[in-house]
Formats: C-alpha cells, structure tokens, sequence
C-alpha cells in the first residue's frame, strides 16, 4: 500500500536455536513515529537491524522503503573528518551537497561547528551530527537505536524535543528502539511492546504535542506500558490530613465527674500504699545471680 513504509509479517530471527523474533507483525505508515519497548534480549534492536538491512530473517516477509537511515546509540562519526564532512560522509562532492549539508547543521544547531573536528565535540552534539547525517539523506524510514541512552538527563530531553520537531517537519516512518517508558510516550504517535518474540502491546498515544509526564493520559499509559514490561507500580498512597479535633464534643467521652462535696461529705480516703522492704532485706526476686553462681540455664 502506498500509505505504509513498513510491513512486516511472521518475521522470525533464531539464534542458536532459540526464536529471538517468532512471528512478528509490524506495519508502520509513512510519516507515522513507532516506539518499541522491551526488555534487553527480547530483539527490539534484532528487528531494526533486520529493518536497516544490517541482519537476516529466518523466515517471514519484510517489506520496507529503499532509502533508510539508522542512529545509534553511539554517534559512530569518522575521527578524521570535520562535522560538515561527517554530516555528508558517502554523498557526491560539490556546493550542493555543502549546502544540504550546512541547512542540516543549521537545522540541528551546530553550523558554526561545521569545521570542528568530532573530538572536540560533547556527547550531545555529536549525537547531533549524526542525526544531522541521517536527515540530510532525506530517508523515507528512520531507525533509531537508543539514540539517547548516554546522554545526561538534560541533554536527553533537548535532544527529545530536537528529535520530535525534526521528525514532524521531515515526515519520514519512524521506528525508536528504547527502554525509557516516559520517552516512548512523549515521542511516539504508537507505543509497542515486544515480549517473548512479538509484540504484545500495540497501542496509539491520544495526546497532543507537547506531552506533559504530569497528565493523567500520560500516567495511565505509563502504568499500563510498564504492567506490560512486568515492571508492577505500588498503588499511590494518599497523605490524610489530620482534622480539627471536635471541641464541642471532645469530652463526650470522659468519665462523668463526681459532684461536689457538700459540707458532710468525707473525702475519699486511698489505701495506703504497702511500706518498701528495709533497705537490709534483699529482694530476692529481682536479685541479679553474682557471676559464680549458676542460674538455671545449661547449654548443651
């Protein structure tokens, strides 16, 4: 169908005998952003491998669009090559493809550094131009393999926002591999979750951009996403406020006083209390043993 960029049906992928993909289907339409979520081994980056033609099938049927890209999880940029060359690395040489290559830069913040050499990079702007790299090659399917997971919590929500703006302005299919729940809601028009060799959640996220963590749509799918993963939240514990106590009727409960006593009452008389042992009379019970004297206790 012309609507879809990705179609795949009983896909299987074994290692040494076992089905890390067993019979898997995923259709993906053009410009549609898919995040898939699984735990490590389960063959989330197995498919986008498959999916980016780095890997093999053992069966079933993969249909995707001729040009794609992939980012990793590292930026994977040639050591010798200054950014701009990096960004256009295997494209034909000339002002064109300099100018597609510097709009890119512009696009993800770093055209001052196109003549910066990647050692003098941070992590996040390297991780830059290689999504630079991937977008300037105008790709029908973009596969992104963790491209977050070794960044700083701050530089991993810029480059979220980053991500999200220049996906929905370029409009490619976009497949996310990741483990962050609260990334995959905040990205993603779909959310999967892969278990035991196909997906066992498929569902699409009803919220509009931007996304707040905050909003109960997005706690709700975030409970059911992590339930799915095997990941089971405590329920909320909710915090009581003590009240006011009840003045008018605090002493509704109290034992009821005695009246006053009149001019014959006698006072109540206690019982005297029992006289203590003479200071020369030992206590025999409470009495510690001295340590040469047996208590009772033997041990075996």
């Amino acid at each position: 169908m012309n609507d879809t960029a990705v179609h795949v049906r009983g896909l299987r992928r074994v290692f040494a005998g076992r089905a890390v993909l067993d019979g898997l289907d995923l259709t993906i339409a053009r410009g549609e952003f898919v995040a898939l979520l699984g735990a490590s081994g389960s063959g989330k980056t197995t498919l986008l491998r498959i999916l980016g033609a780095l890997d093999r099938t053992d069966g079933g049927t993969v249909l995707v669009p001729g040009v794609r890209t992939i980012v990793f999880q590292e930026p994977r940029l040639v050591p010798s090559k200054k950014v701009l060359a990096n960004t256009v690395v295997a494209m034909p040489r000339g002002a064109a493809t300099r100018e597609t290559g510097l709009r890119a830069l512009r696009e993800v913040g770093l055209a001052s550094h196109a003549d910066a050499w990647p050692g003098t990079l941070s992590g996040g702007e390297a991780q830059r131009v290689a999504l630079a790299r991937a977008l300037v090659r105008r790709p029908e399917l973009l596969l992104l393999d963790e491209p977050f997971a070794a960044l700083d919590a701050l530089t991993r929500l810029r480059m979220q926002d980053l991500v999200g703006e220049l996906c929905r302005r370029h409009r490619p299919a976009v497949l996310l591999v990741t483990h962050d729940v609260d990334e995959a809601v905040r990205l993603a028009d779909r959310v999967a979750v892969l278990r035991d060799g196909h997906l066992v959640t498929d569902e699409t996220v009803g919220i509009a951009h931007p996304r707040d963590p905050a909003h109960p749509a997005f706690a709700a799918l975030r409970r059911r996403l992590l339930g799915d993963l095997g990941v089971h939240q405590e329920p909320e514990r909710h915090v009581l406020t003590p009240t006011e106590p009840d003045t008018e009727h605090e002493h509704e409960h109290e034992p009821d006083a005695k009246p006053d006593a009149g001019p014959d009452t006698k006072p109540d008389v206690l019982p005297k209390p029992p006289s203590p042992p003479h200071a020369h009379e030992p206590d025999r019970e409470a009495r510690v043993p001295e340590a040469h004297e047996p208590t009772g206790a033997t041990l075996s």
